[in-house]
């Protein structure tokens, strides 16, 4: 277990002054994106988000997950600390997960059953859209390029033209078990999102850094992101991104040709996962022992994915050309990058919730000194996002599209002290009931 956490002790007033000025610049860039996204809708320029910087719509409004979503919260900030603690690991994990998906339901049943969760999925945009076109796999997979730009005839839906195929097998492999139609696609979503509450603490004890597992456990579990967890294929994604992690972190380096696999279908899911890599390598430097096997297992695992898809018609080059060119054929040519560049962080601070900031400066602080998983890959998916951010290909809609990155990022709330953790967990929760209840997100 690792003896650099802070102590109860070691939260001291300047500590506490310093994360509450930090606190402060969080409400002011969130503040400042509302204001200044209203000014500029109000005067017609196109930001095609109505409560930019979040892709939603102000609507105050609850439901009969307002009580259930209130009690999961009250409880997680009532004994989450203590539990996540002293408990039996894997008694944790499991706790962890219901409590996870407890959280993401009942937020997606504030808006209903059928607007909350089993119409989510069912637009025209959406992946489900597509689902009864594909009749035959290996044709869809052969000419999906053809059908990614606009000109073409054919073309897909906006989701599933925005990237690569993984995401639209991921829905067609459900409807092919018998799962289809929105409320299952749904549900999978909560069900697979949920699981980063365990992939991510599994891949921080793998590394060394079990006290920080259990530190961070609460604060994954009360994710404000679980708004878009429930439900977004997005929930899916980070959940494989985490999976393929975590077991490139395990102890048995053979495990690492199943991560590379996993993170090498997270590459067919969308095209910003290439910046997954910064994490992965992140995680194989941590590592202390059998780096080099490792390394080359996982690059094996990639390699085959990508050797099958290519195999199948699929060139992901090609893919992340055309995108590119389809990106700019829709909104993103309207959406001003001088506004989004900087609202987008806000979206990133309401979906990782207020803690984050004065986690990340705790977190530097302490890279000074150390350099543990609970240090480094906050680090690295600060990295990850401020790339992703500047390239200009990420305008809007953040609050879901970086949630595989978000994950990491609260990997930061363990270097906060003991004693603070209940309140910024109780902070936690009110962000993610008050985006819940006052917007009507549209995913």
């Amino acid at each position: 277990m690792l003896t650099d956490l802070p102590s109860p002790r070691q939260s001291s007033a300047r500590g506490r002054r310093a994360d509450l000025t930090v606190l402060g610049v969080e409400a002011a860039l969130v503040l400042a994106a509302f204001a200044v996204g209203a000014l500029l809708n109000a005067r017609g320029v196109r930001l095609w988000a109505e409560a930019a910087p979040i892709f939603g719509a102000w609507r105050p409004h609850v439901g009969w997950g307002t009580p259930a979503a209130i009690a999961v919260a009250a409880a997680v900030v009532w004994r989450g600390v203590g539990w996540a603690r002293d408990a039996p690991w894997g008694r944790l994990l499991a706790a962890s997960y219901l409590a996870a998906v407890a959280w993401a339901l009942s937020l997606a049943l504030v808006d209903g059953w059928s607007k909350g969760l089993a119409t989510r999925l069912t637009p025209e945009a959406e992946y489900l859209n597509e689902v009864p076109r594909v009749t035959d796999i290996s044709a869809m997979l052969s000419g999906f390029a053809d059908k990614i730009v606009q000109t073409d005839a054919g073309v897909w839906s906006t989701h599933t033209a925005g990237h690569p195929p993984g995401a639209l097998l991921i829905f067609v492999w459900l409807d092919r078990i018998g799962l289809g139609g929105g409320g299952p696609a749904a549900l999978a979503c909560v069900l697979a999102g949920a699981t980063v509450a365990v992939s991510v603490p599994l891949a921080l004890r793998s590394l060394g850094d079990q006290a920080a597992a259990r530190a961070a456990l609460p604060f994954l579990v009360l994710l404000p992101g679980a708004v878009w967890v429930g439900a977004s294929a997005d929930g899916i994604f980070a959940a494989v991104v985490a999976a393929g992690l975590a077991l490139l972190a395990a102890r048995r380096w053979w495990l690492a040709l199943a991560g590379g696999t996993v993170l090498g279908f997270a590459l067919y899911l969308s095209y910003g996962f290439v910046l997954v890599g910064v994490l992965a390598l992140a995680v194989i430097a941590l590592r202390q022992r059998d780096r080099l096997a490792v390394l080359l297992c996982g690059a094996a695992g990639v390699a085959g994915v990508a050797a099958v898809f290519t195999a199948a018609g699929f060139w992901w080059p090609q893919g992340y050309r055309l995108v590119v060119e389809r990106y700019y054929q829709g909104w993103a040519a309207d959406r001003p990058y001088a506004y989004w560049v900087w609202a987008n962080l806000a979206s990133l601070v309401l979906a990782a919730g207020p803690v984050l900031l004065p986690a990340l400066r705790s977190t530097v602080l302490a890279a000074r000194r150390y350099r543990t998983a609970s240090i480094v890959l906050p680090l690295a998916a600060a990295l990850a996002v401020l790339v992703a951010d500047l390239s200009g290909l990420s305008k809007a809609e953040v609050e879901r599209i970086w949630l595989p990155f978000t994950v990491w990022l609260v990997v930061a709330t363990a270097r906060l002290p003991e004693a603070d953790r209940r309140a910024w967990l109780a902070a936690q929760a009110a962000t993610a009931l008050a985006v819940n209840h006052l917007l009507w997100t549209w995913w």
